[in-house]
Parts: structure tokens; sequence; C-alpha cells
């Protein structure tokens, strides 16, 4: 199957999963992950339609972004990120969809301070409760985005989450579930709870599920560029060898 078609069907699934919880097809965005693609093969996605690309890894996502310079995207870091390569995000991402930290927060505020712009962020909130994943626990939320407020160039637009990964689909639909119920209690209490629009949830695996649960963000993959290459089989940019996390 091509990337295009490919694309196309899951832009088709999207369609279907919002059809059936009664929502606008228009109120779920689609965010293709190009992690371990070749910028040539993203290129394809992009001639196909897709206009919004993440990327998981710094070192990866900048040299990609250089490659592909001049085409009409808008590039977000979804991956887990260091306080040192803050600079080099802001290089090519419009967003960062992970925020899970105060001294993340105080590094990007730092550097867009110094380049005058400002920066729509998600919270991650680790839904699952597994110790291997990144995120906020549901109950350091509230805290979390009244501290925010402190920070004039960070522009909170929502939630991301990353399912329990299982087959069980009733514990994968009770982690979207939560995120739903935690940006609609933080929009109501929040003080900047209003713009507290978007949740991030869903993947190549679950993303009809995650629809139908109210996501507005789904990210999504393998399911248009097919199964990754393991990781001892990619060499990463930069000579980053690092195993290639769940996505």
């Amino acid at each position: 199957m091509s990337i295009a078609t490919a694309l196309q069907d899951v832009q088709q699934q999207m369609r279907e999963a919002a059809e059936r919880a009664g929502r606008p097809a228009s109120e779920v965005r689609l965010l293709l992950v190009t992690k371990t693609v070749a910028a040539e093969r993203v290129r394809q996605a992009i001639a196909a339609g897709a206009s919004e690309l993440g990327e998981n890894k710094v070192q990866e996502g900048r040299p990609k972004a250089a490659a592909l310079a001049g085409e009409p995207v808008r590039w977000a870091m979804i991956g887990h990120l260091q306080s040192n390569k803050v600079k080099e995000m802001l290089d090519f991402a419009s967003s960062l969809h992970s925020l899970d930290r105060l001294s993340l927060a105080t590094a990007l505020e730092r550097r867009l301070q110094t380049l005058g712009r400002g920066l729509d962020v998600l919270i991650q909130v680790n839904t699952s409760g597994e110790a291997s994943k990144y995120g906020l626990a549901p109950a350091e939320l509230p805290a979390f985005l009244r501290s925010l407020t402190a920070f004039d160039a960070l522009r909170p637009r929502g939630l991301m989450t990353l399912a329990t990964f299982t087959a069980d689909q009733t514990e994968v639909r009770r982690c979207f579930r939560l995120l739903r119920s935690l940006r609609d209690q933080a929009r109501n209490d929040a003080p900047q709870g209003a713009d507290l629009c978007e949740l991030s949830m869903g993947m190549s695996g679950d993303f009809p599920a995650a629809i139908e649960e109210g996501a507005t963000i789904v990210r999504v993959g393998q399911a248009v560029f097919g199964a990754r290459p393991t990781p001892d089989s990619f060499y990463w940019p930069e000579g980053d060898t690092a195993a290639v996390p769940p996505a």
C-alpha cells in the first residue's frame, strides 16, 4: 500500500470514528508521526495532504525539518524533551506536546523570552500509572496548571497522554476518559482553562477509540508509513542509537 493510500485510509477511519461519536470530523486533527521515517518518504505524505508532523527526538527532527524546509507543514515535538535540548527544539518545532515539569517550563520560558516569541504547549499526563511513562500524575495537574500562569511565553492548549499498551480496550478507553475528565475539570477550574481545548491521545493501534472518547489530535505514524525498524537497525542522526520508545 502506498503512503498516500494509507494516509487516506487513516483519514477515512478518523471520519468514521467521529461519526460514531456524533462529532464533526473537522474537530479531529491528524498529527503524522515521522519517527525513523526518511525525509523523502515524509515528502510523499506531505504531497498527499499531511500538514502537521510530529517528532519524538530533537536530534532526528531538527535535520529532517531542515531537509523539508519550504514544505507547507508545521512541526510538533511530541517526545520527552531534555531541558538542554530546548534551543534545538525551538529551531524547528512550533509546539510542544510533552510538557511535564516546571524545570522544563523555566528553560522554555527563558529561551522564548530571548527569541521574543510564544509557544503552544500540551501538558503530558500519565493516565496509565506506569512507571515507564513520563507525565504528571493526574493529581498533580491542577497545581501544575496554576504554576504555568507565571510563564508569559507558554500557551497551554490542552493535555496529552499515552494509554496503557495493552489489547484490553476497556483499559485503553479508561486512560482516554480520564484525560478528557481532567481536561474538562481544568477548563472549569484553571485561570487559563478556556484555552485548554486540545486532547492529544490515540496512536496507530487505538486512534478510532480515542476519537470516540473525545480526542482532538491523534498521533499516527506506523498506520501510514508501516512498521518502524528495530532500534539496532536504525541509525539515528548525530550518532544517537538510543532505543526507539513505543508510539
